[in-house]
């Protein structure tokens, strides 16, 4: 009996990923591949781009560094694709920004494992000051790229300067290990949900991009209600850490 146990535990601890996240990784790429097929196969870049993208959330919403080094392959892909359309913010805002954010991520996760497990980053409350210093940066980043956008002649200028304010809040949380980064990641998925609407109108090259960034919005709102978990198990087991242990000998009468 006790070799039966001891195989079961061995078992249940090959499996890295819960069934709910098995369930919302398997629906992410079923939806992204039957969207690309029944709407022509066009464009196979796209459908490459939106599976590593979907697989990408899963492991940043168990807070594994593996996430983001696929992220990073995601924005080069995505990048050439928004090239194609003259999203020129896309392009610019994932090779100039997300794609190296994501290398700082990748190192600074690396670097704050939880209580030394390196497939868990240690989780990140913020102050209210750290915040409204996003805050500010992400304005004067936007207002930036704005003009830089409008002189390049970037197709729906409006939308795709507020993907870029939603991008870099969504990529500087994820950076500092806040869980609130996927609350940034699901408003500049509904924005890009818009953008790609639009450029799928005139060529329907694009649909499995839009079932892409409807996955993703789901992964990111399941990142967030993660992460929170995550926040709150760390911070309970923190105290538990710190204790020091008893001494061995402490009570023993002999």
């Amino acid at each position: 009996m006790e070799s039966n146990e001891k195989s079961d535990t061995k078992v249940k601890k090959k499996f890295y990923f819960t069934v709910y996240e098995l369930a919302i990784w398997t629906g992410s790429v079923a939806a992204i591949i039957i969207s690309f097929f029944a709407f022509g196969g066009k464009g196979v870049l796209s459908l490459v781009a939106s599976i590593i993208g979907a697989t990408s959330l899963i492991f940043i919403a168990k807070g594994n560094p593996i996430g983001q080094a696929l992220t990073v392959v995601f924005s080069v892909i995505y990048g050439i694709i928004s090239l194609k359309v003259r999203y020129y913010g896309e392009m610019i805002t994932y090779l100039g920004m997300t794609a190296p954010m994501a290398i700082v991520a990748l190192i600074g996760w690396l670097r704050h494992p939880f209580n030394g497990n390196r497939a868990e980053v240690k989780a990140n409350n913020l102050r209210p000051l750290e915040y409204l210093f996003a805050f500010a940066l992400t304005v004067a980043v936007t207002t930036a790229f704005y003009f830089i956008l409008r002189a390049m002649n970037t197709a729906n200028l409006i939308p795709s300067t507020i993907s870029v304010a939603t991008s870099f809040i969504a990529v500087y949380l994820t950076a500092r290990r806040s869980p609130n980064y996927a609350l940034g990641y699901a408003a500049n998925d509904i924005v890009l949900i818009v953008l790609w609407v639009m450029a799928n109108a005139e060529s329907g090259e694009y649909v499995s991009v839009i079932a892409c960034f409807c996955v993703f919005f789901v992964n990111d709102v399941y990142g967030f209600i993660n992460w929170r978990t995550i926040l709150k198990r760390q911070n309970a087991a923190a105290p538990a850490e710190n204790t020091p242990a008893p001494e061995e000998n402490a009570e023993n009468p002999s």
